[in-house]
């Protein structure tokens, strides 16, 4: 049950509750990671912007403790930065950590900035979190629905492409995606967003968005929050499916992946934490997917968009 999930916030979880990687009270940790067969795992350093003084600066402070968790569990987690990188440690029976950022302004629009989070590793920033910023504009409610990216936003997303951060729209605005869309060159992905059509929130993609990201080369991770899921308390397998089924019929299976969102979630979920990604697989095959079709899903997309990329 090989797996790469694009997004989780375990980074926070483990320097906001003083928590270790190696086993918690989180829904990612080595334990479970192993325990669901990872290949890989994005862990995403998110900044919530009204809650800190200096997001460049939080971030600084999130990374080196994580990192410092990596280096104390160097015999079973990995720092990664490419396709190469992990299929090296996967060899090794080891999980490969990608790096990603939630929350653009740690840039603080500063262009010059992109290429020092690609020399300290980082692969992957989420553009906006739910507050505007010097890149663009949140999705939340809608508020900021046609707005596109600012001039600076887009010198960063091209700046990114030349050193090899892939931009993420998760939490972007309708008019961010469509600007994405229409100045890169290379795939960009939504690393935890759903399908609109089948729950109506802001955070999922419309059909169309789901088309031009198809057509993009990119993926878009399936996101476990209940109220993107739809209306269950405790949102079950039978949900995600329905948004699997309905982004493959729309965009076909190269655009899906899995992005989990755990330890950023408040919801509980049937699928209770990373260990558990194989109850998915099952499910799936139940519905007609074929074996090939969940390896797609479940890491072979992300992969084929790391090679572009990485």
């Amino acid at each position: 049950m090989n797996s790469i999930d694009l997004h989780c916030d375990t980074a926070s979880r483990l320097l906001y509750e003083k928590l270790k990687l190696r086993e918690s009270i989180c829904k990612v940790d080595i334990k479970k990671l192993k325990e669901g067969k990872a290949l890989a795992q994005v862990f995403a350093h998110f900044i919530e912007l009204d809650l800190v003084k200096n997001p460049y600066e939080e971030f600084i402070k999130m990374y080196n403790n994580f990192t410092k968790e990596l280096s104390e569990n160097k015999d079973s987690i990995v720092l990664v930065r490419n396709l190469k990188e992990l299929e090296e440690v996967n060899s090794l029976e080891k999980i490969g950590a990608f790096l990603s950022i939630e929350e653009g302004e740690v840039l603080e629009g500063k262009v010059e900035r992109v290429q020092e989070l690609y020399d300290m590793g980082i692969r992957f920033i989420t553009l906006t979190w739910n507050f505007k910023n010097s890149i663009g504009y949140p999705n939340a409610g809608y508020k900021y629905k046609d707005k596109g990216l600012t001039e600076r936003g887009k010198e960063i997303v091209l700046e990114m492409e030349r050193v090899g951060i892939i931009p993420d729209c998760s939490h972007l605005s309708d008019g961010g995606f469509y600007d994405l869309i229409n100045i890169c060159t290379k795939p960009f992905i939504a690393t935890h967003s759903n399908a609109r059509a089948i729950t109506d929130h802001s955070r999922n993609l419309t059909d169309d968005m789901i088309v031009k990201l198809a057509n993009k080369g990119g993926v878009m991770g399936l996101n476990f929050c209940g109220p993107f899921l739809g209306r269950e308390k405790v949102p079950t397998i039978n949900s995600m499916v329905a948004h699997l089924k309905h982004i493959k019929n729309v965009g076909g299976v190269d655009v899906l992946a899995l992005g989990t969102d755990f330890d950023g979630i408040e919801n509980e979920v049937e699928i209770k934490n990373i260990g558990e990604i194989g109850k998915l697989r099952d499910a799936l095959l139940k519905e007609g997917f074929t074996n090939t079709e969940i390896d797609k899903i479940y890491y072979g997309n992300v992969k084929r968009v790391l090679k572009e990329w990485l």
